[in-house]
């Protein structure tokens, strides 16, 4: 059976351009088969100016968008016609087997639990991004969608990042680290402390507590935190690339002696650029929800959309959901009292 994938083509800054962009050359380039979701006439336009070939590309109409600035439950409860919810239809009907959307985050995420569904067992799904650093990339988890989190949302958040790390990067056994203030067990917050007791006696290869600066230095591959937490961390790691990004381009700019460094330099500066610029990772992964969901940037490019078409496609034909299903449900005990994690 064919995988397409739902785009909710009207959720970005600047859609549906991008959104459309993204779609055709996700289709051009991968054979991604693509369902774009939102105003039938503006999306016709775009494919008309972008010449291509549709046989891969899918147009359903929504008269409705979701905006930046929506309530998550306005956006289910009186947008039941926008292009979010349509898309996320799609897929819970079984018409496309994943989301992507460059949209409100909040409405992304809460629709994706609420229509899609959320995965057994599974008490809070968790939005994953990678983090660049000298030897590779780390996943850093939860970025987003938890502001406030107890002990046993992080030890599901470790099981849930492990096997997308194991699948994305072949590593059997990732480390795992817990973000804290302090490389001891004593040290942190009340979550932190009573988490690492728990990842502790869990059955991830949990390597103990890692700081802000280990996080840059690949001291875990799988990062768990809270999404409050994760999202600061997230944020400013793209605001000081921006930053220096800014800085060489000024400097470059202020001589002729400047201008020949940069042209000898370039190369690493393209390397630090496609490590650290968002658009080669598409997007943020949505684990713990029935289907796999990507929520992108909303300034997302064309090149962002691409990626993330990719991989939703990638990730829905590896089962990656099924296993993040069957791992949990796996480690979860009635006890009597609820449902406790227990060690594998």
């Amino acid at each position: 059976m064919t995988t397409r994938i739902a785009l909710d083509a009207m959720g970005g800054d600047r859609a549906p351009l991008p959104e459309v962009v993204g779609a055709v050359e996700a289709y051009r380039r991968f054979g991604v088969q693509v369902v774009l979701v939102g105003d039938e006439t503006r999306l016709r336009r775009e494919l008309s100016r972008c010449k291509a070939d549709e046989r891969g590309l899918q147009v359903v109409h929504a008269e409705e968008v979701v905006t930046m600035d929506d309530p998550p439950m306005t956006a289910i409860r009186k947008k039941r016609r926008s292009s979010l919810r349509i898309a996320a239809d799609l897929v819970k009907a079984g018409e496309a087997k994943g989301l992507v959307s460059a949209g409100n985050t909040g409405a992304v995420m809460a629709t994706a639990k609420l229509v899609i569904g959320g995965i057994d067992d599974v008490e809070r799904p968790a939005l994953a991004t990678w983090i660049p650093h000298s030897k590779g990339v780390s996943l850093l988890l939860d970025v987003g969608a938890n502001s406030e989190c107890r002990p046993s949302h992080l030890l599901q958040f470790a099981v849930m990042g492990s096997i997308y790390y194991s699948q994305m990067t072949g590593t059997e056994r990732p480390r795992v680290g817990l973000l804290s203030i302090g490389e001891e067990d004593i040290k942190g917050n009340d979550l932190t402390k009573e988490a690492f007791k728990l990842l502790q006696s869990s059955g991830v290869n949990f390597t103990g507590n890692v700081e802000g600066h280990g996080l840059f230095r690949g001291e875990a591959d799988v990062v768990v935190t809270d999404g409050f937490t994760g999202n600061v961390v997230l944020k400013t790691g793209e605001s000081v690339y921006e930053y220096i990004a800014h800085t060489l381009k000024d400097g470059f700019r202020k001589s002729l002696l400047a201008r020949v460094g940069y042209v000898l330099s370039s190369g690493v500066y393209k390397s630090l650029k496609s490590k650290m610029d968002y658009a080669e990772y598409g997007g943020a992964l949505l684990l713990g929800v029935k289907a796999v969901t990507i929520i992108c940037h909303g300034r997302s490019q064309p090149r962002a959309i691409t990626n993330a078409l990719k991989l939703a496609r990638d990730f829905c034909e590896a089962g990656l959901n099924e296993r993040v299903g069957e791992q949990i449900h796996s480690r979860v005990k009635d006890t009597g009292n609820g449902k406790n994690l227990v060690a594998n």
